[in-house]
């Protein structure tokens, strides 16, 4: 990818539909993919995700898809229904469940499934209490390996861990990385976060940014700024 703008996944964290249009509006064509998730699919439904669609606008649905296989599946068929580009499931649901989910997408050669590994928002004192033994990075490699053999195009990582995933893993894959904040703005509840440069400098191939720009004075300012940071 040359254009940065398919690097940037702007997240809609709001919760009405005219509210995530006000921030579509505002960035223009400065931003091509959006992020839809829980908390706006749930107040709106999947009428805001064809309304992105039908603008133009590319959508990452990220509702993180956590079930048995034959449910998963169902669901991810009917993401391609709506023509989402990407979309998430769990990596922890295991290998039938993410086959079932790879082989559901198959309907759409372009949706791109990726396996979410650990949330940005868990460290490792986090995982210890869930029973979970190691490093960050080390569950996030085993998930990473799992949702790869089992048919994934992309997983979802903190950029902490992308350049380990890119040495041990290749580079036949997306990273998708949220936690991304821009220097010198808050953590919010992100715990594992790095800069947009440092992202893209791990091995990260797409960002995703909420609040730092939808919530900015400026968001088509702050939207161009973080563009050049990752322009290389």
């Amino acid at each position: 990818m040359t254009d940065a703008r398919e690097r940037l996944i702007v997240a809609l964290d709001v919760s009405s539909a005219s509210a995530a249009q006000k921030i579509v509006t505002a960035l223009g064509e400065s931003v091509h993919t959006y992020k839809v998730g829980t908390r706006l699919f749930t107040a709106e439904g999947p009428q805001i995700v064809r309304d992105l669609v039908h603008s133009g606008r590319k959508v990452f649905l990220d509702l993180k898809y956590h079930d048995i296989p034959n449910t998963v599946g169902a669901a991810v068929r009917g993401a391609t229904q709506l023509k989402v580009s990407m979309l998430t499931v769990h990596a922890s649901g295991g290998g039938r469940m993410l086959r079932a989910a790879v082989e559901a997408a198959k309907n759409d050669p372009q949706l791109m499934v990726l396996a979410v590994t650990v949330l940005t928002s868990l460290d490792d004192a986090d995982l210890e209490k869930m029973g979970v033994r190691g490093r960050a990075v080390d569950q996030v490699m085993r998930l990473a390996t799992l949702a790869l053999a089992n048919g994934c195009k992309g997983i979802v990582a903190s950029a902490l861990e992308a350049a380990e995933l890119r040495s041990e893993l290749g580079t036949n894959f997306a990273i998708v990385t949220p936690g991304v904040r821009p220097a010198g703005t808050g953590y919010g509840d992100q715990v594992r976060v790095v800069t947009p440069t440092e992202a893209m400098a791990a091995g990260a191939t797409h960002i995703v940014v909420g609040r730092p720009i939808t919530e900015a004075a400026d968001p088509p300012a702050e939207a161009r700024a973080i563009l050049g940071q990752i322009s290389f």
